[in-house]
């Protein structure tokens, strides 16, 4: 979903410089996001085995998807990855379909599988953040955008909608509160349960927020369990709320201390100021053209990804061991973003 989000600036670029209708393929993870990202016309919802999800597609069933673009007579496809991703079973898979062009970042020479080739020099000359690496992307082929932001749009009368729902949490949304998200995917991304709730008692104790546990339904028993350790003035609202609701709630919150994950991509959608527990993976996913603290920390060796790009990231980029960030750390870092003595909630004018 976060990755999705990030490529919208440039799924932008190409719909105001061709004029064209864009469909998304996409992960079942995803899907959901779809129908807030305006420049999106349709989607084709696949879990292929290539791509990170709870269950992928059976093997035929490929051949099912070939036939299914092939239907719709693309103009072109265009492979958004990240650096660490191989674009070329995807960029076969809109061979197969008869695609005329098709477009991708590749470290190898992929012939005849893409017409337009960018070599990825990504990360062993630099590292760009990820909106930036997609907007390069179609840049290449003359598509350009001076709307860089993120954007997610859900509609206005949601918000009564969540306020009832955090009213009958024993959240009062009239007073300050927050946002802690500390649901993961992957178990190198996790930050100590013992630091959430010392850094969630520390802001409420000095400065009085009510703090706010979110999650994925399936986080529901660690987020009950990091607001039962908190106590009084926090409350777990893991699987409370579908995506649109959700995407509200950000967007109501004055601020958002996440892990980094699909969370800090959609505040940075919504204007949210956000705070990231960043574990030391993608160096190019940190929030963008948001007010951000990204307080970052090294990943164990026993969870390190086996991919040999992103070991090149643990030797170069990551050589400067940094530990996890103490509980002081986080209410330093929501004091400072905020900028204010004290927590004041974000007026009905910021909708």
């Amino acid at each position: 979903m976060g990755d999705l989000i990030m490529s919208a600036p440039a799924i932008r670029a190409l719909k105001q410089t061709f004029s064209c209708k864009i469909t998304v393929l996409t992960s079942s993870m995803a899907a959901s996001i779809v129908p807030t990202i305006a420049e999106i016309d349709d989607a084709m919802v696949f879990d292929l085995p290539w791509v990170k999800a709870k269950d992928t597609i059976a093997n035929e069933e490929i051949f099912t998807l070939v036939q299914l673009l092939k239907q719709r007579k693309f103009d072109a496809a265009v492979i958004f990855t990240v650096f660490s991703q191989n674009p070329l079973p995807a960029a076969m898979i809109a061979y197969m379909a008869g695609i005329p062009l098709r477009l991708a970042y590749c470290r190898e020479n992929p012939y005849e599988l893409l017409t337009n080739w960018v070599p990825d020099k990504e990360p062993y000359d630099f590292v760009k953040h990820q909106v930036e690496r997609d907007l390069q992307l179609v840049d290449s082929i003359g598509a350009s955008t001076n709307d860089k932001q993120l954007r997610l749009t859900v509609s206005g009368t949601i918000r009564d909608i969540v306020e009832k729902k955090l009213e009958d949490r024993c959240i009062d949304p009239r007073k300050p509160w927050l946002i802690f998200h500390a649901g993961v995917s992957e178990k190198k991304r996790e930050y100590p349960a013992e630091r959430w709730v010392e850094a969630a008692q520390k802001l409420i104790d000095v400065d009085g927020w009510q703090i706010l546990f979110t999650g994925a339904a399936s986080e529901k028993q660690k987020c009950d369990e990091l607001a039962n350790k908190t106590g009084l003035k926090s409350c777990s609202v893991a699987g409370l709320f579908p995506i649109h609701e959700f995407i509200m709630l950000i967007k109501m919150a004055p601020i958002v201390v996440s892990v980094n994950t699909g969370t800090v991509h959609i505040a940075a959608a919504v204007n949210t100021p956000v705070v990231v527990l960043y574990a030391q993976t993608n160096p190019q996913h940190t929030p963008w053209m948001v007010p951000n603290k990204v307080l970052e920390f090294e990943v164990d060796e026993a969870n390190r990804s086996k991919n040999e790009v992103i070991q090149f990231l643990y030797k170069d980029v990551y050589k400067k061991p940094a530990p996890i960030p103490e509980a002081n750390e986080i209410v330093n870092a929501v004091n400072q973003l905020l900028g204010l003595a004290s927590p004041v909630q974000k007026s009905p004018s910021n909708f």
